[in-house]
């Protein structure tokens, strides 16, 4: 790997650290990508041992680069991401790969371009696991933040969103209602008239 295309390289993706997501951090800024990819991964190093038979160092690489091409489109949420902005950003992500491939190296460009396949199929337990986990961080993040900062559709959304993913893994379908028993409750202390 060449010195001068590896600091080219992480200036792009340095961008993350800029690129702000919709959810507000604790201290009331916005987060960036590069805040919530690095979340991700702790949380996958964190419940390491739940998941024995499957390959934790793969999730780990998906947590930290599945955000890539956000730092070339920019980050858009979920519930407002169309089949458009999910084409752009496979664009962003297939010109990275090919920016590894011929200034880098081409072996970090193949696997990298696997990951990104097998998140896109979701059709290996490492891939449902990191999806799930990648739900799990953004909800956890809005519990966090302050109720002022979420749209109207989250009241409800932050109570169902990454669900079914979670329900895949017994672990997960766990830590999904403690989740969402988190935001029920803020959402009440919010809303609860105070006494004269």
């Amino acid at each position: 790997m060449r010195p001068k295309e590896l600091v080219e390289f992480l200036g792009i993706i340095g961008r993350l650290k800029s690129t702000t997501r919709h959810v507000w951090a604790m201290d009331g800024r916005q987060e960036s990508v590069a805040e919530h990819c690095w979340r991700l991964a702790v949380i996958a190093l964190l419940i390491a041992d739940e998941f024995p038979g499957l390959d934790m160092q793969k999730v780990l690489k998906m947590c930290l680069i599945h955000d890539f091409g956000e730092a070339i489109t920019g980050d858009i949420p979920s519930f407002f991401k169309t089949k458009q902005d999910e084409d752009k950003e496979e664009l962003a992500i297939a010109g990275l790969i090919e920016r590894l491939s011929e200034g880098l190296s081409e072996s970090t460009a193949k696997e990298f371009a696997e990951l990104f396949a097998e998140m896109a199929e979701l059709d290996t337990e490492e891939a449902k696991l990191f999806k799930a986990l990648d739900k799990l961080e953004a909800i956890i993040s809005h519990n966090e933040s302050p109720l002022d900062t979420w749209l109207e559709l989250e009241h409800t959304e932050n109570q169902t969103y990454g669900t079914e993913e979670a329900a895949h893994f017994e672990y997960l379908a766990r830590l999904r209602e403690l989740i969402r028993n988190d935001t029920i409750l803020k959402i009440e202390e919010h809303t609860q008239v105070p006494c004269d």
